[in-house]
Formats: C-alpha cells, sequence, structure tokens
C-alpha cells in the first residue's frame, strides 16, 4: 500500500481503484434451479437454448385473408383481384384445409396461416363481394405480414447468455419456447456491519453524543437492488477484538463483506489494521480520490472482498455504487456489457455554478427539477453527513477530476438513483 511522506495511505484514482477491483476477479456464486416465476432479476449460470422454433407455426401478424401473394400481384383501388373465400382459420387451431391459387382464407391475428398460402392481406385492403367472394384491392409480397416459423427463435440457438440478469421480457422469452425452469446463480450474502462506540440501534433511546444505525439500512437496501441478500451483524464497538470477531464470522457465512465507519485514520480506527491481518492480499488500497468517500478501504481474505465505508451516510451511497456494486454484480455471476451505463441516465442543465477541487471526482446530488420544459440539475447542498442530502436528490452529476467545477446552465449527465 502505497503511503505519502507523512505515512498515510496515499490516495488511489477512482479509475487505478476500479482496475484493482477489477483484477480481484472474486468467487462468483454456485448454481441453483430455479422456476422462471421466480427467476426474474436472478443471472444465468449457463447458456440456455431453445428447445424449439418460436412461432411454431406460420402466423398472421394482422386480421385480414391468407392468400397466395402471387394472385394479388397488379391488384389496386381501381383494378382489384377476385378470390374464391375457401374457409375460416379459427384461432389455436392447425387449418382443416389447404388453398389452391386465387384461393383465400379468412384469418385472425395469431391465426396459423393454411398450406398453400404465404401472405395476409389485411382486411382494410379487401371487399367483402358475397359469402364466397372477396376483392383484393393492394399487393403483397411474400411472407408480408406474417412470422414464420422459427423466425423469432430456432430450435437449438442460444436464447440467452449466461451472465444475463433476467428481465420480465427475458422470462417471457423463456415461457415462449416452453422453459420453465432455469439455471441462475445463487444471490450472493452480503454481511452488513455498522462500527462506532456512538452508534445505538434504529430502535433504541439516544444519549448526549449518540446517533442512530442508518447506514447498515441503507446498505441493505443497496445490496437487495443489486439482487444479493444482506446480512445485518449488527454494530461492533470501536474495539480490534469485537471487530475482528465480527469479521470473521463474517468470511464464513458470506461472499462479500461491507463495513462502516472506522476507515479514517485515527486512534480509534482499527478496522485497516484488523482487515490487513485477516489474511492474503489483505489491504487493496485505503483511500480514493473521491468526494464524498475518500478514507474508503477495499482489501481481500481467501478471495472474498470486504469494504470500510466511511461513516457518513452520503459517502457510503457514492462509495456503493462507485466501488462495491460492481463487485456484488460479479460476484452475482453478471456479465454486464462494458459500454452501457450502470444506471440510468438523462441529460439537464446544471442549476448553479460550483468549484470542485482538481484531482479527485466529486459526486455532486441534485434535485431534478423542470422550468420552462427544461430538466435543470439543482445541487443538493450539504455535508456528506446529512442524509437529507440523499433524500432530497434524485441523483447524482459526476465532476471529473480534471475540471475545476461545472458552470450554471451547463449540460450534465445525471446519474439516476435507481429505485
Amino acid at each position: 500500500m502505497m503511503k505519502d511522506i507523512l505515512d498515510r495511505p496515499e490516495a488511489v484514482s477512482v479509475e487505478q481503484a476500479l482496475r484493482i477491483l477489477d483484477e480481484l476477479g472474486p468467487a462468483v456464486t454456485p448454481a441453483e434451479v430455479l422456476p422462471i416465476e421466480e427467476a426474474y432479476g436472478r443471472v444465468l449460470s449457463s447458456d440456455l437454448l431453445s428447445p424449439e422454433d418460436l412461432p411454431g407455426f406460420n402466423r398472421s401478424t394482422m386480421d385480414g385473408y391468407a392468400v397466395h401473394s402471387a394472385d394479388t400481384f397488379g391488384a389496386s383501388e381501381t383494378m382489384p383481384v377476385y378470390l374464391k373465400v375457401r374457409g375460416e382459420v379459427r384461432m389455436g387451431k392447425r387449418p382443416d384445409f389447404s388453398l389452391k391459387r386465387s384461393e383465400a382464407a379468412a384469418i385472425p391475428t395469431g391465426g396459423m396461416l393454411p398450406d398453400g398460402a404465404d401472405a395476409v392481406v389485411m382486411v382494410e385492403h379487401t371487399n367483402r363481394v358475397s359469402t364466397e367472394m372477396i376483392e383484393v384491392m393492394k399487393t403483397v409480397a411474400p411472407n408480408e405480414n406474417v412470422i414464420l416459423a422459427g423466425e423469432d427463435v430456432r430450435k437449438g440457438e442460444v436464447v440467452l447468455r449466461r451472465g444475463r440478469r433476467l428481465r420480465p421480457q427475458d422470462v417471457a422469452a423463456l415461457a415462449g419456447v416452453g422453459v420453465v425452469e432455469v439455471e441462475v446463480h445463487r444471490r450472493p450474502l452480503v454481511a452488513v456491519i455498522s462500527t462506532g462506540d456512538e452508534v445505538v440501534p434504529a430502535e433504541g433511546a439516544v444519549s448526549a453524543g449518540e446517533v442512530r444505525d442508518m447506514n447498515s439500512y441503507n446498505l441493505s437496501g443497496l445490496v437487495l437492488r443489486c439482487g444479493g441478500i444482506p446480512v445485518r451483524k449488527g454494530i461492533v464497538r470501536d474495539h480490534p477484538d469485537q471487530l475482528r470477531k465480527a469479521l470473521a464470522e463474517s468470511l464464513q457465512e458470506a461472499e462479500m463483506v461491507l463495513l462502516t465507519g472506522g476507515s479514517s485514520v485515527g486512534t480509534e480506527d482499527h478496522t485497516a489494521r484488523v482487515m490487513e491481518e485477516l489474511g492474503p492480499p489483505g489491504i487493496l488500497f485505503h483511500g480514493a480520490g473521491i468526494k464524498p468517500g475518500k478514507p474508503l478501504i477495499a482489501a481481500a481474505s481467501g478471495g472474498i472482498p470486504l469494504f470500510g465505508l466511511p461513516g457518513h451516510p452520503a459517502a457510503v451511497t457514492v462509495c456503493f455504487e462507485t466501488f462495491v456494486e460492481p463487485v456484488l454484480r460479479r460476484i452475482s455471476g453478471e456479465r454486464g456489457k462494458a459500454y452501457l451505463p450502470s444506471r440510468r441516465t438523462v441529460k439537464a442543465f446544471f442549476g448553479r455554478s460550483l468549484h470542485s477541487s482538481p484531482g479527485r471526482e466529486d459526486h455532486i446530488r441534485v434535485s431534478l427539477r423542470k422550468r420552462d420544459e427544461v430538466l435543470w440539475a439543482v445541487p443538493v447542498l450539504g455535508k456528506s453527513g446529512l442524509i437529507r442530502t440523499l433524500v432530497e436528490a434524485d441523483g447524482v452529476v459526476v465532476i471529473p477530476p480534471n475540471r475545476t467545477g461545472l458552470y450554471e446552465g451547463e449540460e450534465v449527465e445525471v446519474r439516476l438513483f435507481n429505485e
């Protein structure tokens, strides 16, 4: 671990920190089999191949008439083509007839094309002359208004790749090809520990100098949002032996350990020393070029990542979303597209000029407001120890380390807090 001239840990840049964490390569959780109705938000552990074609037959995408497309060539409103009505296709039934040339069959949206038909004329482009005859007033091409068998998914084709977090439309695709059980990664267990002599349970009375535990609830929600299972381990006092015991227990039952408080360099901050004792590789870095959240500690023991997060609520959220979330998603087996943002973003105009110190990545909490049909990102100013700055914010604007601030009216990208 690098030190400065005063023997303090030297902060790494956000880019360096993410690279170090990416190289950590924590173990991925094992697989389990679930029914698809329980698989929303879970991560596939293997490629999924389709057992059948989707759809399994040629089907109409419109209400109209199934035809042989060549019979409609040259048809127009002034020179319609006349076709004999052979019958009617029933939904969910295979037609018990086939079409000969110059014949048509009434067909609903989703109906199966009868043999001999290769297109559908929309009902709006036809006119029923009699019970046995229609006139067609528009030419259709082969396969027009038709979805062919296997056009959506072919049998044996990869429907979904391993590492994909299942969305509602993904589960729908599984149902469409008859897959009702799926192999997914088990949700990772994340131990959440609050530290500090001044911290008391949320339900407890507060004496002078004490604060209620907010951070473990914040972290639990953030973990749940990423697909993990938080295991709240309670409050640990500022004593090395208690911290050592809590960490040892957590490493036995969880795939990740998160602590809040105790990351600053002070006489009562034992977190870094105890983490270093846990075994190789120990401390990965202590301090990151980010505000809020500079005192962050990242460590690992036996392939399990540990994070010592600052005690201020805003710093907890910023550090989690910047550093912890990518690691947790990898433990879950997720393989996202690196070029896509991890969160939803919107463009807005910055609400006021704001200075930022160069050399660090500054995360500014902002509230989104609409003025004259234009979206503005108004900074929610306040110290990182104030939970209000998070509650009132809709997201953050990141000022990169090579900038000294933002100007009022400058277009910015807002990283929205996920709900």
